[in-house]
């Protein structure tokens, strides 16, 4: 888990930095960013990456059509389980 010393090597922090993300904590109000310059402009570019990768595949949702054709799907295999019996 992560390990909330101020005085945590960077090294440290930035193996455990995935970790943290992952678990949705808000890596920068973390006592070591808090601290290190260095870390705190990782983090930084981390987070800048991010969001230019986000823009790069924007969240869209499916068309009508595609419902429609995953409902057909659906309703398809169900009267297929339905005659095999």
């Amino acid at each position: 888990m992560i390990d909330n010393r101020k005085n945590m090597a960077c090294e440290e922090f930035q193996e455990q930095l995935a970790e943290l993300i992952g678990s949705g904590a808000d890596a920068s109000s973390h006592p070591h960013v808090q601290t290190c310059d260095l870390c705190r402009d990782f983090l930084a570019e981390l987070e800048a990456i991010a969001a230019a990768a986000r823009e790069l595949f924007p969240i869209e949702d499916p068309s009508e059509r595609v419902w429609d054709q995953i409902q057909t799907a659906i309703q398809e295999e169900e009267e297929g389980k339905t005659s095999a019996k």
